[in-house]
């Protein structure tokens, strides 16, 4: 695929094939908003005030767990503008419904809508973005977490996982921090700080067993579920210069329970062409991409795309391109050689016919790069 498009040139041709229910609000996601509160509420309450065994407290953490990232998923929508129209109201409920996740809606809309939807898999503008062998080579940190063998690094990129978007978001409110007027940047502090603080509260009252099983498992599980849709959103796909959906972005496939209770979240591609649209009419947009462009189009299996994460680095060489530095492996991406069923290496031709020792020298001179 060598000609681009931008989000708004696809839109423009599905958009007159959707009804026109499709592009106004949906209020009635709010009613699974509240089902997720009532049963938040419930473990919690039930996890401090009763002595159960520890597997039945395990039991209600993954529950909570799962809770945690659909309201997450709720909120993304939310602070998208598809469920209520108006700002106060739409940032209030955004607030409330990434509470468990500790994520405030200036915060994210920030981070989320203005940037990274604007700059999907550009190099240097979209904050979501995996590193290149440019960055890598400034990054003395970067350098020395590809010095570990790949098998040791896949598994602990999947078990930080657990942790990787609460930590994403505190890392978001330090790099947009001095993009924030003063005024805001309170607003901002305020809205971090307020979830936490009841989180914090809530251990002061429960004590460090149960609040182990009412807020901190769950958050490790919401983090889990949150990142395993998050992780395959992009990362197998090429670093862009001109933001392409079909190009830059993976809608994967879950069972059709799942969709429902998470939102229709898996549908990435579609909500890229479309971010201020109710995920609830994404299965009428895929439906047209795959009508007008079903060779562009990127879509798998949730499992096969986890699979295919762990298989391939994520360092991106050439921009469309993953490689392994330290052995010069390169491996292609969704719609550059990349395939899910069969995934195996090439070597780069510079270092093709070189010799072990002079690869080493080459990794080591480009692990010193850019040192003080």
């Amino acid at each position: 695929m060598n000609d681009f498009h931008p989000f708004g040139w696809y839109a423009a041709k599905i958009s007159p094939h959707l009804p026109k229910k499709a592009f106004q609000p949906v209020r009635s996601r709010l009613l699974g908003g509240l089902a997720y509160l009532l049963v938040v509420t419930g473990g919690i309450l039930a996890v401090s005030l009763f002595d159960f065994h520890p597997v039945w407290n395990l039991l209600i953490s993954i529950v909570l767990g799962f809770s945690f990232a659909a309201l997450g998923f709720l909120g993304h929508e939310i602070l998208h503008g598809t469920v209520v129209k108006t700002p106060w109201l739409r940032d209030l409920l955004g607030a409330l419904a990434f509470w468990p996740l500790c994520t405030g809606p200036k915060l994210w809309r920030k981070w989320h809508n203005a940037t990274h939807h604007v700059h999907t898999q550009h190099e240097e503008k979209d904050p979501d973005a995996w590193p290149s062998m440019e960055q890598l080579a400034k990054s003395r940190l970067l350098r020395w977490v590809y010095r570990i063998p790949f098998p040791v690094r896949a598994s602990f990129a999947f078990a930080s996982l657990s942790v990787m978007f609460t930590v994403h978001s505190i890392r978001m409110l330090v790099s947009f921090w001095q993009d924030f007027r003063w005024k805001n940047r309170i607003v901002v502090l305020c809205q971090f700080l307020l979830p936490w603080t009841t989180w914090i509260g809530l251990l002061w009252l429960v004590g460090w067993e149960k609040w182990l099983f009412a807020f901190l498992l769950p958050l490790l599980v919401a983090n889990m579920i949150v990142m395993g849709y998050i992780s395959t959103n992009h990362r197998l796909n090429p670093l862009m210069p001109v933001n392409d959906p079909l190009a830059n972005s993976l809608s994967v496939t879950v069972p059709k329970w799942v969709d429902v209770l998470h939102f229709h979240f898996s549908y990435h591609t579609e909500h890229h062409l479309f971010p201020a649209m109710s995920s609830k009419y994404y299965p009428l947009v895929k439906e047209q991409i795959k009508r007008m462009w079903p060779d562009r189009y990127h879509e798998m299996p949730m499992t096969k795309a986890l699979a295919a994460l762990w298989k391939t680095p994520r360092v991106y060489y050439e921009h469309n391109e993953l490689i392994e530095p330290k052995q010069g492996h390169v491996y292609g991406t969704l719609g550059n050689g990349l395939d899910p069923d069969e995934i195996a290496p090439r070597r780069r031709e510079e270092d093709a016919e070189a010799s072990p020792a002079t690869r080493k020298a080459k990794w080591k001179n480009a692990s010193g790069a850019g040192k003080a």
